[in-house]
């Protein structure tokens, strides 16, 4: 493991993200009530014993920067690091990321100046636990030249990822990214005793999908990205060119994966976490999920209901609230009466000082949290949001897209974005 060096992308806007993503980046957007996005590809790599990391990104760095500056500190004798690798001008290049492979070219240096003998290449925004180490195994018995690691998935996902074909034997022959047409589509139809030999049951989930989690020869991907500098993207340009002159193998993977790419799938994703069985269980001991350490209290509530709730640290919640199907953020104030439902509260950076609090009532601004005798369904609050007394966020016009003053609704989800005032008695 010693020989891997991992580069985690997160350059992207995260534009299908936003308002999340409006003042920080992608990986960077809260999880779970008191982690980062960031935090799951980290953790995976250090219980992997991967312990030398770098973040690519280039939009709203600066909690991200933060975050892992405060979070990811090695002993100095173990060589292990978690660093930010910003887009920058050279002397030799001036641009943005143009995609997946142009981030990891223009930042090649750090590749070379690592004695690495394969390079991971990780996505910034999944909700998944892997243990890369059968990964590694896996793309070194076979001498693959490239590894891609794969998901079986139904029919009706196929055209939301990129798909591979392969032979008996595990190697891709062929590459697809997002296919659209059925003639397409049924050419990447895997059978079932294919799937089945690499340990996998696909339950009728015969086409696999690439998880964007790429394993590469140190050797290969500098001649795969030196080949053509126009090259831009992984998946549309990289694979299908290299599957004719590489050995480019599929590592099969059958735990919960979940791309959180969007506000529907990051709602979903913590719906399901609350619920009572998770699919993906931050409790379990095997894969521990890091994250900040932070000095706050234990959270207290006073004869509130609680029905399938993940609550954090730090919170108040108080007499007669009743929530059901949420996840509440750190430094989280709900008041009393409140009524929380399917509802993701990101919390708050840190707790108002009585004075400020005072002083910002006299002047129409409420309190840090949400208020007494509000009513909120189906929405994610983003972190330091201002929500008055008797407010109601509903969507009871049934809006599936719509950008108002205060909110924004994306697939009939209300989000509130970081730091929003919402006065007394409004109704959304």
């Amino acid at each position: 493991m010693s020989e891997v060096l991992s580069l985690i992308l997160g350059g992207g806007r995260g534009t299908r993200l936003f308002p999340l993503t409006a003042m920080r980046s992608k990986p960077a957007v809260p999880v779970a009530g008191k982690y980062r996005l960031i935090d799951i590809p980290i953790s995976n790599c250090i219980n992997s014993g991967l312990n030398r990391v770098y973040v690519l990104t280039q939009f709203l760095s600066v909690s991200l920067h933060r975050h892992i500056s405060n979070t990811y500190k090695f002993d100095p004798f173990s060589r292990g690091f978690v660093e930010v690798l910003a887009a920058q001008q050279t002397m030799e290049k001036s641009d943005w990321y143009q995609g997946t492979a142009d981030a990891v070219r223009q930042q090649l240096r750090y590749v070379l100046e690592d004695s690495n003998r394969e390079i991971l290449i990780l996505s910034g925004d999944q909700l998944y636990r892997m243990d890369f180490r059968k990964l590694i195994e896996t793309h070194r018995k076979s001498n693959a030249d490239v590894s891609i690691a794969v998901i079986p998935v139904p029919r009706d996902q196929v055209e939301g990822f990129g798909v591979v074909r392969i032979n008996p034997d595990g190697k891709v022959t062929s590459f697809a990214e997002k296919p659209k047409k059925p003639e397409e589509i049924a050419a990447f139809e895997i059978p079932t005793e294919q799937i089945r030999a690499h340990g996998v049951d696909p339950k009728g989930r015969n086409f696999l999908a690439s998880m964007g989690i790429y394993l590469f020869k140190r050797e290969t991907l500098l001649e795969l990205l030196n080949a053509d500098p126009t090259v831009t993207d992984f998946g549309k340009e990289i694979f299908p060119r290299s599957i004719k002159t590489h050995n480019v193998q599929a590592y099969l993977f059958d735990g919960y994966w979940e791309d959180l790419g969007t506000i529907k799938a990051y709602h979903e994703s913590h719906m399901a976490l609350a619920g009572e069985n998770p699919p993906f269980d931050f409790h379990s001991p095997e894969g521990v999920i890091y994250t900040r350490m932070r000095f706050l209290p234990a959270s207290r509530i006073i004869r509130a209901d609680l029905k399938h709730a993940l609550v954090s640290d730090g919170c108040v919640i108080d007499e007669g609230s009743c929530l059901e199907n949420c996840v509440v953020g750190v430094r989280s104030r709900i008041g009393s009466g409140v009524s929380l439902k399917n509802t993701v509260m990101m919390g708050a950076d840190r707790y108002e000082k009585t004075e400020e609090m005072q002083t910002n009532l006299a002047a129409g601004i409420p309190p840090l949290g949400i208020g007494t005798g509000s009513i909120i369904h189906n929405a994610i609050i983003d972190k330091d949001a201002r929500i008055g007394k008797n407010v109601r966020i509903t969507n009871d016009s049934r809006h599936e897209n719509h950008e108002g003053s205060s909110h924004i609704i994306r697939d009939g989800i209300v989000v509130i974005p970081k730091g929003a005032i919402i006065p007394d008695n409004t109704v959304i």
